[in-house]
C-alpha cells in the first residue's frame, strides 16, 4: 500500500510540474520573440509528452497487478522465500536459480501468461529490470490475447 501512496504522490507532484512548465511555454509564445517561442513550443511540449510516459506506466502497473491479483486468487503467485543478504537484498545466486526454472517453464508454455508473470517476477528478483518489463509485457499480451 505504501508503494501505491508514494506513487500516486510522486504522480501528482509531476503533473503539477507539467503545468507549470506548460505555462511557462504559453508565457514565451505569448512573448513574440523567435527564439522565446521556439523555446515555449518545446516547454509545451514537453509535458504532453511526459504526461503521456505517465499514462503508460500507470496503464503498466495496473495491468501487472491485476495479473498477480488474479494469480493470487488461483494460488499461482510466486512465493517470496528467497535468501537475503543481511542488508535485505535478495540473494544473487539464489535468484539465479528459481530464474532457471522459470525461463524453462516459459520456454515449455510459451503460451501461458502465468509462467510469463512468474518469469517476470525472476528477472526482477535478479535485477534485470529491462527483461523483466518485457517480460511483464509479454504477460499482460497473452492475458489479453493479443500477440506477444
Amino acid at each position: 500500500m505504501g508503494g501505491k501512496i508514494t506513487y500516486f504522490f510522486l504522480a501528482t507532484v509531476l503533473v503539477l510540474v507539467f503545468g507549470v512548465v506548460a505555462m511557462e511555454g504559453v508565457l514565451l509564445l505569448l512573448t513574440g520573440e523567435p527564439a522565446a517561442m521556439g523555446m515555449g513550443a518545446v516547454a509545451f511540449l514537453l509535458p504532453c509528452v511526459g504526461a503521456w510516459f505517465l499514462w503508460q506506466n500507470t496503464r503498466f502497473a495496473r495491468r501487472a497487478n491485476r495479473l498477480a491479483a488474479e494469480l493470487e486468487a488461483e494460488g499461482g503467485l510466486p512465493v517470496d522465500d528467497l535468501a537475503r543478504t543481511p542488508g535485505g537484498r535478495i540473494d544473487r545466486d539464489a535468484a539465479d536459480e528459481v530464474f532457471a526454472r522459470r525461463k524453462a517453464e516459459a520456454e515449455d508454455s510459451p503460451d501461458d501468461w502465468r509462467c510469463w508473470f512468474r518469469l517476470a517476477v525472476a528477472y526482477h528478483d535478479a535485477r534485470d529490470t529491462p527483461r523483466a518489463r518485457k517480460a511483464m509485457q509479454r504477460a499482460i499480451a497473452l492475458h489479453e490475447g493479443r500477440t506477444a
